[in-house]
């Protein structure tokens, strides 16, 4: 499994992260690709985990990947550089515990979609109960194609991925199920072949530097093509730190069609 992981100007959270890849049991190709102002793998904790890492079987790939031009062409220049029938995209603040990933891969394959992802959990919300929002549609058989569109009814299904509320969804359950989506942030294993017959993330060039919401409009275009959906219980748990998007003006799914002709 290729694991890309976009990273800007967080060494400590990047760490974090990649230890966690640690206690995962398949070989992994870590691709990094960095836009800080300074460069990740000058701080000691990211030298010691990739060297800790490399000795323990997985390849660890860095770049530098400048100027920036916006996170959907960060985006797109990880996908080209996936090897891996199966990439998982992993934000730089992410923690998966042991054998999530294998557990993402197993899903994957079973329902042979387009993604399969994590909700992220923040667990400083652990106490914070949200009924309205712990609302989840199970995949009761196979996952299919399914248009989704802002807006929509089924757009409404974000606030599941709210707070803590996987966590406390996930505790009633005895084991793994597949749920609806409307979009998954931060922990994403795409089937390769189908991220990029939908386009990949190319539509970086029809956006401005500045934006948000690129991994929602190729998540959305790969579900209305090949299917997707969530896994639960989830495995994967948000740093919660500070974003470093703050320019949301422009949000890629409300400016950028859903679908191409044919795609549906």
């Amino acid at each position: 499994m290729d694991v890309l992981i976009p990273t800007c100007d967080r060494p400590a959270a990047l760490a974090v992260t990649l230890t966690s890849l640690l206690g995962q049991d398949l070989r992994l190709r870590i691709v990094v690709s960095d836009q800080g102002d300074q460069d990740a793998r000058a701080a000691p904790e990211t030298r010691a985990i990739a060297r800790v890492l490399a000795v323990h079987g997985h390849e660890v790939v860095w770049h530098r990947h400048l100027p920036r031009r916006g996170l959907a062409e960060q985006r797109d220049f990880l996908l080209r550089e996936a090897r891996a029938a199966h990439a998982l995209f992993l934000d730089d603040d992410v923690i998966v515990v042991p054998g999530a990933l294998s557990a993402l891969q197993a899903a994957l394959i079973e329902e042979r979609c387009g993604f399969v992802g994590y909700g992220l959990i923040g667990l400083s919300f652990q106490g914070d109960r949200r009924p309205r929002e712990e609302v989840v549609e199970y995949w009761d058989g196979p996952v299919t194609p399914e248009r989704v569109t802002p807006g929509s009814r089924a757009w409404e299904r974000h606030k599941l991925h709210n707070a803590a509320n996987l966590y406390h969804v996930g505790r009633t359950l005895t084991g793994p199920r597949t749920y609806r989506v409307a979009w998954i942030g931060g922990c994403v294993l795409y089937d390769v072949a189908c991220l990029r017959a939908c386009g990949g993330f190319s539509f970086w060039r029809e956006l401005p530097e500045h934006h948000c919401g690129e991994d929602v409009l190729a998540q959305l275009r790969v579900m209305a093509r090949f299917g997707g959906c969530g896994l639960l219980p989830s495995r994967a748990y948000h740093q919660e730190c500070p974003t470093t998007v703050v320019a949301r003006d422009v949000d890629a799914p409300k400016v950028l069609p859903v679908g191409r002709a044919g795609w549906e």
